[in-house]
């Protein structure tokens, strides 16, 4: 019998891509928040798992308020279904390091980051082994939709308006840690298939340079553009990290490797190249 997976956030940049992937496999239906929280517990009780995708400016810029705190309230709703709940928590809780394991030192910086610790906590105890936390890296994709409701710019949002105005930053010392949205779709479509809950870093687990992943994403650039080699500062070098994904690979063995997200980013360069 194919598990029932509802998305919350039906135009986001992820749950639309979670929703075009998981239904390949699963019974996948997406909703807004608004609708959701406005639908009764007899018609959200058949699904299997929730996975939230949206949020709001006050909870990304503000400090924490519970008002704005969607998947506490979205938690609320649902503790006592037999209902499993995706949490997309951050890997800016913790400490910008390298090798950086789910156990690693707490320290978020930002509003954003001490909301998600936050949050994390509050579900816990609500939701107890029904919850999966996913802290995530950075996210490399294009939207699968446009939306005139963008609540922040991400790397590749930056890199493609750079590139419009003929611009490529690069530097050789800073690196993060970057995943494909099409990697993210296959981990969490295979944590689903193993009932997981728990906490997991969702990352490809490696350093990946900036020099790098803006060549990858270039790679099909045909204008001319000049290079900007930036000035490493101190305190962005001390800002580069990896995560450590052992953890999610031992629970559900697929490939993640550096060459995999050279594929993927290649491949979302020319979806946006070719549109120009």
């Amino acid at each position: 019998m194919k598990k029932k997976i509802l998305i919350i956030g039906k135009n986001s940049f992820i749950g639309s891509h979670l929703f075009f992937d998981l239904k390949k496999k699963f019974f996948v239906n997406k909703i807004s928040f608004y609708k959701f929280m406005h639908t009764n517990k007899n018609s959200i009780k058949k699904y299997n798992y929730i996975v939230n995708c949206t949020s709001n400016r006050g909870y990304l810029k503000k400090k924490y308020d519970q008002n704005n705190d969607f998947d506490f309230k979205i938690a609320e709703k649902i503790y006592d279904l037999d209902i499993k709940f995706i949490f997309l928590s951050s890997r800016k809780v913790y400490k910008s390091q390298k090798n950086i394991k789910e156990n690693s030192k707490i320290k978020p910086l930002c509003n954003y980051s001490k909301n998600k610790l936050v949050s994390e906590k509050k579900l816990s105890r609500l939701l107890k082994k029904k919850l999966l936390i996913l802290r995530i890296s950075n996210i490399i994709g294009i939207h699968n939709k446009k939306s005139n409701r963008k609540l922040h710019n991400t790397f590749v949002d930056i890199f493609f308006s750079n590139v419009k105005k003929g611009v490529l930053f690069r530097n050789k010392k800073i690196y993060k840690d970057f995943l494909s949205i099409y990697k993210f779709c296959e981990i969490i479509r295979k944590l689903i298939d193993k009932n997981s809950y728990g906490i997991y870093n969702i990352s490809v687990g490696k350093p990946v340079f900036l020099e790098e992943i803006t060549n990858w994403l270039n790679f099909y650039n045909k204008k001319p553009y000049r290079i900007i080699d930036f000035k490493s500062k101190k305190s962005l070098i001390k800002e580069s990290f990896y995560l450590n994904n052992k953890k999610l690979m031992k629970k559900i063995n697929v490939k993640n490797r550096l060459i995999d997200l050279e594929r993927d980013c290649k491949k979302i360069s020319k979806l946006f190249f070719k549109k120009k």
